[in-house]
């Protein structure tokens, strides 16, 4: 891991405890070129009633309205949970060069863990990846942010 891929996971971290304080799964994105924050994302479908309220496509849109293009080659997405199917895809339409998540996601990953999308040779464009990135802060965040919505078990349900 490098130290720049720390930092700006670090900060994707930020981001997905603003979407835990709203009430959001907590994840948290950040679109980084050339050393400087273009966008950044927390999750929040709940909020905005809005499926695609994804923290990356929320990063995406941010860096695409700076920008004033909707292709975003030499960045890099920090995340801090491997994105899912929808979430790959906006990925590699707005041509991003480089993901970095931080937790792997064994039920929606699509960065290779259940669906490869970001490497497939299917499509017009690759994206690099890069897994585990303070895996183990951000599925802790995950894992006690679910734990608290069942509330405590009881020793009759396991």
């Amino acid at each position: 891991m490098s130290a720049e891929d720390e930092r700006w996971m670090r900060r994707a971290l930020e981001l997905a405890r603003t979407a835990e304080a709203a009430g959001e799964v907590p994840v948290g994105a950040v679109l980084v070129s050339m050393g400087e924050e273009q966008g950044a994302g927390a999750n929040a479908p709940i909020s905005t009633c809005d499926p695609s309220a994804h923290a990356e496509i929320r990063a995406l849109r941010a860096a695409g309205r700076r920008a004033g293009n909707y292709r975003l080659p030499g960045c890099t997405l920090y995340t801090t949970l491997e994105p899912c199917p929808m979430c790959a895809g906006a990925i590699v339409h707005a041509r991003v060069s480089r993901l970095v998540y931080a937790a792997p996601d064994i039920r929606w990953g699509a960065g290779g863990s259940v669906f490869d999308i970001l490497g497939s040779t299917k499509l017009n464009h690759r994206v690099e990846v890069t897994g585990g990135v303070l895996a183990a802060e951000s599925a802790e965040l995950l894992e006690a942010f679910f734990r608290a919505r069942r509330g405590p078990r009881s020793p009759s349900r396991g």
